[in-house]
This record gives C-alpha cells, structure tokens and sequence, in this order.
C-alpha cells in the first residue's frame, strides 16, 4: 500500500547530486518533482515493494540524466504516467535486488 512508503526518504540533496556542479540544487529539486509525481500518481492500494521499486527506478535512470533539467512538465508527467502503465516488477528486480 503507497501509505507504507515515505516519499521523503528517497528525495534527493543537493549532496547527492554533486556530479551537477553548481546545478545541484535545480537538479535535486527536479528530481524530486518526478519522485513526487510518480507517488502521487501512484494507485493508492499499490504493493509497497512496487512502488519502491519505481522509486529506485526513477532515481537511478534520472540522477544523473543531463535531460533532467531540460525535460518540462508535461513531458514528465506523460513519462511517470507510461512508466507507472507500463512497469512490470520481473524487469527490474535484478537491479533493484543489485543495490539493496
């Protein structure tokens, strides 16, 4: 269920993102933004494990994507919505399982 995850615990810090330079701020704020939206797009009786799973999938594809500051609000909400669609948990648990 999506109320047994804390969005605030995998949103990102400037720290985190340092490969941005002096962006980092801007890049942390839209990263968040895409980690907001897909929790908030999210069906309310989600399984936790997928939604932490597209979580960790939205921070690895987009932490260091140079798009991550280009890409405008539409397009992002049009990509969380396909993702959100489209996941299937068999492709991604090989990665997810490699970090945690």
């Amino acid at each position: 269920m999506k109320s047994l995850i804390d969005v605030h615990v995998v949103l990102a810090t400037p720290a985190d993102l340092e490969n941005w330079d002096e962006l980092a701020e801007e890049a942390a704020e839209r990263l968040n933004t895409i980690l907001h939206l897909a929790y908030d797009l999210a069906d309310e009786d989600i399984e936790s494990s997928r939604l932490e799973k597209i979580l960790h999938h939205i921070w690895e594809n987009w932490h260091e994507d140079s798009y991550l500051l280009e890409i405008d609000d539409a397009d992002l909400h049009d990509w969380v919505d396909h993702l959100l669609a489209t996941w299937d948990d068999a492709e991604h648990d090989e990665d997810y399982e490699q970090n945690y």
